[in-house]
C-alpha cells in the first residue's frame, strides 16, 4: 500500500509497504481521509519524540475492510471513525479514568502507524461506527472536534459567559463553534490573519480582531481560550481573564515556550487555570454531534489533497495556510 512516511526528524517522503494484518481484536480500516494536525509538525521537527520512521496521521476515517479473529463487533464494510488513542490501562491515571494523561501513553499516527496511508489498523474498541449520511472524507473532522469536547469537559458549565479565543484556525473554530452550543452570550476571536478572520466572522462570532485593543472590554473575559500555542498570545490572554474567570491552554505549545503568571491576582480575583489534553471519553460524543451537523465540512476542510502530495500538504499547513487539510488516499 501507499503511505506517507516520517523518515526522520524533516524528512517526510511517500512509499509502498506491506499491507497491514490486523490482530485478534484489531481491524483495517480503508482510509478515506486523514487530516494534518500540528502533532503532525511536532513529530516531523523533533518536538515529541516517537520512533522513527512512523506513520503519521491520527485524524481519519473509512471502511472495515479486514477483521482480526476475535472481532465480533463490526464487520466488513461498516463505516467508521477512529479513536487514535492508546491506554494502557495499567497506571495510576489509566485507572482513575483519566487515560488521556497515561504514564505509557501512544497513540496510532504518532506512536504506532496511521492513517495517513491506504489501509490502518485500529483496535476495535476504538472504532465508531458512523451513520449512513455522514461523509467519509469529512469525518476526518471528528477526532479534533473531540479534542474541542475534551476542552468544554474541562472547562465546565459557564452559562452566560463572555468568552475570548485566541486563535481562528482549525480548534479555534471549532472552540467557537462549541462555545456558542453552551450557553455563551458572545464569543471574540482574535488572530493576525485576516483570511481566518472572515471564517469567524462567517461562523458568527460576536467580534474579530487582529489585537485585543480593538475590542475595548477593560474588565476582561470570563473564559479566554488560547487556541495557538504561541508565547505571546498566551501571555496576553492570560491578562485578559476577568475576575472569577477562567483561562484554558488548549493550542499545543513547543516544550521551551513559557509566560509569566501573577500569583497575587490569581489568588485575589480567584482565576482559575487550567488545560486540556487531547481526547478523554469524548470521542463518542463528538462523532455524534459531528452526525448532527455541529460543523459545517465545506467551512472547515479547505484543502483536500492526494495522499501522493502529503508532503506539500504539511508544508501548507505549516505555512499557516488554508483551515484543515486532508489528504485522500
Amino acid at each position: 500500500m501507499r503511505t506517507a512516511l516520517i523518515e526522520a526528524i524533516g524528512k517526510v517522503t511517500v512509499t509502498t509497504v506491506p499491507d497491514p494484518t490486523p490482530g485478534p481484536r484489531e481491524v483495517v480500516v480503508a482510509v478515506a481521509a486523514c487530516g494534518l494536525c500540528g502533532t503532525d509538525l511536532h513529530i516531523v521537527e523533533g518536538e515529541f519524540a516517537p520512533t522513527l520512521p512512523i506513520v503519521p496521521g491520527h485524524e481519519f476515517a473509512g471502511e472495515v475492510v479486514g477483521l482480526g479473529r476475535e472481532v465480533t463487533e463490526l464487520v466488513i464494510g461498516d463505516r467508521v471513525a477512529v479513536d487514535p488513542s492508546l491506554y494502557c490501562h495499567a497506571c495510576r491515571y489509566c485507572r482513575v479514568g483519566r487515560g488521556n494523561l497515561c504514564d505509557n501513553w501512544a497513540a496510532i499516527g504518532v506512536s504506532v502507524a496511521g492513517g495517513a496511508a491506504e489501509y490502518a489498523l485500529a483496535p476495535v474498541a476504538n472504532c465508531i461506527r458512523l451513520p449512513d449520511h455522514v461523509s467519509l472524507q469529512d469525518a476526518a473532522l471528528i477526532e479534533p472536534l473531540s479534542c474541542a469536547v475534551r476542552g468544554y469537559d474541562v472547562l465546565g458549565n459557564h452559562l452566560g459567559a463572555e468568552v475570548l479565543i485566541y486563535g481562528s484556525g482549525t480548534m479555534g473554530l471549532m472552540m467557537l463553534e462549541l462555545a456558542k452550543r453552551t450557553g455563551a452570550v458572545s464569543v471574540d476571536v482574535l488572530d493576525l490573519n485576516p483570511e481566518r478572520l472572515a471564517t469567524a466572522r462567517l461562523l458568527g462570532c460576536s467580534r474579530a480582531a487582529a489585537t485585543v485593543q480593538e475590542l475595548e472590554q477593560p474588565r476582561g473575559w470570563d473564559v479566554v481560550i488560547d487556541a495557538t500555542g504561541h508565547a505571546a498570545a498566551i501571555q496576553e490572554g492570560l491578562r485578559r481573564v476577568a475576575k472569577a474567570g477562567t483561562f484554558l491552554q488548549f493550542g499545543v505549545a513547543d516544550y521551551a515556550t513559557t509566560a509569566v503568571i501573577e500569583p497575587y491576582r490569581i489568588y485575589n480575583q480567584e482565576i482559575t487555570i487550567t488545560g486540556s489534553m487531547a481526547v478523554l471519553h469524548s470521542y463518542e460524543r463528538a462523532a455524534a454531534l459531528f452526525a448532527t451537523g455541529v460543523l459545517d465540512p465545506g467551512v472547515f476542510i479547505s484543502d483536500r489533497m492526494p495522499l501522493e502530495r502529503y508532503p506539500q500538504a504539511l508544508e501548507r499547513f505549516q505555512a499557516g495556510l488554508g483551515r484543515k487539510i486532508v489528504v485522500v488516499p
